[in-house]
């Protein structure tokens, strides 16, 4: 038979696999639950062709043993799943923000089916994730994150392990952020929730005997979607400029 790939050739495309595919298991858009897993790996594999002979030359030989052939192997997982968690992180920015206004806007009951996680969330939640993910493949952002996958083989060399505790931090530190960016993106709707109900209080001292709360539901529910929606566009534009200057430190 005749030859088409050399063991080096099919190892060292093996291991860029092992690291494609894992990334592209949490990959804002692509990694989503509502992707079958055999599309995501059929894309993760061409991906892995496309991107061999750009990172061929960082790759090692074949190691001599078969220990030596999994712990290489397990570490190209390790990576490819952190880089890739630590992108799926700012989509929890996304479900913060709307798990606030939802709270702010007594819509917090309010569930609906979420396609990017397969189960019921809070409606506003899943529809600012929608807004994420649609502004990520119509601004071309996510070919920002493949090359940030291609430059993690400069960062990351394979074989040369990875520095463990930096990336502990920078998880925690991409954490904290997200979290407090969820809170920014609500800001204008918590803000609108404070005065209201400053007002809402002030009334019910002054008119003790007026029906506050019969009144008080619908208007913050209509006046706080009023809110959220003209500072949606603002939501997806901040977000977007977080996201892409964290995926620039990659490269």
């Amino acid at each position: 038979m005749e030859h088409y790939a050399l063991p080096a050739q099919v190892f060292g495309a093996g291991l860029v696999f092992a690291r494609v595919s894992s990334f592209m298991m949490l990959m804002p858009g692509v990694g989503e639950t509502a992707i079958p897993t055999r599309i995501r790996l059929a894309f993760a594999f061409l991906l892995s062709l496309t991107l061999y002979p750009l990172v061929r030359t960082a790759l090692p030989a074949e190691p001599d043993s078969l220990g030596g052939l999994f712990s290489v192997i397990a570490l190209e997982i390790g990576i490819g799943l952190g880089l890739g968690a630590l992108l799926r992180m700012f989509l929890g920015a996304l479900a913060v923000a709307g798990e606030v206004i939802s709270l702010q806007t007594t819509l917090a009951m309010s569930q609906t089916t979420n396609p990017l996680q397969a189960q019921p969330s809070a409606t506003i939640g899943a529809f600012l994730s929608l807004v994420g993910l649609t502004l990520v493949f119509t601004t071309n952002l996510h070919q920002l994150f493949i090359a940030g996958l291609v430059q993690s083989y400069h960062l990351f060399p394979v074989g040369k392990g990875a520095p463990a505790h930096d990336f502990a931090l920078l998880a925690i530190e991409t954490f904290g952020r997200t979290f407090s960016l969820g809170v920014q993106l609500a800001a204008p709707v918590i803000v609108f929730a404070m005065v209201f109900n400053v007002a809402l209080g002030m009334v019910a001292r002054i008119m003790p005997q007026f029906q506050v709360f019969a009144a008080a539901t619908p208007l913050i529910l209509i006046l706080g979607l009023s809110v959220f929606a003209l500072s949606v566009g603002a939501i997806g534009l901040v977000w977007l400029d977080r996201v892409q200057a964290f995926a620039e430190r990659l490269i």
